[in-house]
Parts: C-alpha cells; sequence; structure tokens
C-alpha cells in the first residue's frame, strides 16, 4: 500500500511538472537590420565580368558595415557592370571597392586574364562577329575558311572547319561592357574582338589569321 501511494504521488508531481513547464517555442530568425551592402550572387572567381546577375544588394548589421562596401543608394550599379573581379569573392560575401578594377584603369585587362591566360585581338566583319551579337563575357567558337588545292591542279575548294573552341569574349573594339537604354542591350557591330586564350592558343591564332579568315560561332 505504502508503495502504491508512493507511485501514485510520483506520477502526479510528473504530470503537474510537465503540464506547468511548457514547451520551449523556437525564436524567430531575426533579418539583419541595417543598410543594404553589394553581395556577390553566386562565387566570382578572378577575372569574372560582372554582369546584372553577379551582385546584389543585401541587408547587413550596421555594426559591420565598413568604408569599403558598397552601399544602396550610394553606390550606383550600371557604373559596377563590365567591371572586374581582381581576386576570388565567394557567394554572400560583400564586394569591397578594392576587389573590383573598372575599364579605363591601369591593369584592367590584365585583371580579366585567368591565371597563364594571354589576351589576342581578332578583326571581325558584321558576318564574322555575328552580326554584333557577341558581348564581353560570352564563349565563342573559333573557325576557319580557307582555299584547298586538289593534286590534280583544278579549281580550289573552299573548306571551313572549327580549329577553337569555347574561348572567352573580353572586350568588343576597346569596350568590355554592353550598353543599355531603358533596359535594352544595344546591338554594335564590331571590327575587332579580343579573346582570353591561352599562349600556345595564342600561336595558332596568329598563323591561322595568315592561312585563311577567322569567324566567329557564338556558343
Amino acid at each position: 500500500m505504502g508503495a502504491l501511494v508512493i507511485a501514485i504521488g510520483t506520477a502526479l508531481a510528473a504530470r503537474s511538472l510537465l503540464a506547468g513547464g511548457g514547451a520551449p517555442q523556437a525564436e524567430a530568425a531575426q533579418t539583419p537590420k541595417g543598410p543594404k551592402v553589394m553581395v556577390a550572387q553566386r562565387a566570382l572567381p578572378v577575372g569574372t565580368i560582372i554582369t546584372a546577375d553577379s551582385v546584389s544588394f543585401q541587408a547587413w548589421p550596421k555594426e559591420m558595415i565598413q568604408d569599403a562596401y558598397y552601399l544602396d543608394g550610394e553606390a550606383d550599379m550600371n557604373t559596377m557592370l563590365g567591371t572586374v573581379v581582381r581576386y576570388p569573392i565567394t557567394a554572400g560575401q560583400p564586394i569591397t571597392q578594392g576587389a573590383l578594377v573598372k575599364p579605363g584603369d591601369r591593369g584592367f585587362l590584365a585583371a580579366a586574364l585567368g591565371p597563364g591566360m594571354r589576351a589576342v585581338t581578332i578583326p571581325v566583319t558584321q558576318k564574322s562577329g555575328v552580326a554584333g551579337f557577341i558581348f564581353p563575357g560570352d564563349h565563342v567558337d573559333l573557325m576557319l575558311t580557307q582555299s584547298i588545292k586538289g593534286d590534280d591542279g583544278g579549281q580550289a575548294l573552299r573548306a571551313t572547319e572549327t580549329i577553337l573552341r569555347n574561348l572567352r569574349i573580353l572586350a568588343t573594339d576597346q569596350s568590355t561592357e554592353s550598353e543599355t537604354i531603358d533596359g535594352k542591350t544595344v546591338v554594335k557591330v564590331s571590327r575587332t574582338v579580343t579573346l582570353e586564350v591561352t599562349p600556345r592558343i595564342a600561336e595558332k591564332i596568329q598563323v591561322a589569321q595568315s592561312v585563311g579568315n577567322l569567324s566567329l560561332s557564338l556558343r
């Protein structure tokens, strides 16, 4: 009887404790209250050309704001387009003013090149340059058209083959950014295109220009 009384008392006490101490409630995550800073939308390796989808403004704790950050309302997003990443930036990391180099600045083209890469420029026309629908940051294939003479001494044949693939466009003419008016990209026919290539490929391109005509194929 004594054991039964103790057991009933223990059960009642436990029930009282469970009823009195409600389940802990999860605290709602608080959004940082502070200015919005420019951050990377994705990982930006060295040489990345900044486009509209590369960066965005995100709320940041006020006590963590640094002078080198780009702040919403103070930084003009349009001036960021076409700049080049100078050192690697991880996704979600604030972009500092020293991380980007602008067209016209000393060392701009060198910053746009990946490690071990070279810049080489080739002439293009409206036809060979895809009617101006090629912009910095696009990737293209390079085709060579040449005349081939037969062994019988007959009429030469014109032949075209893709000699290089997946080359990155660094600049069209002397511009490294696309011009937009009323939210629409302006299409301009370029006379030259600058490509990012390896040293070996740069040599092949120079030889190919003397052999025949070069044209681009947009990927």
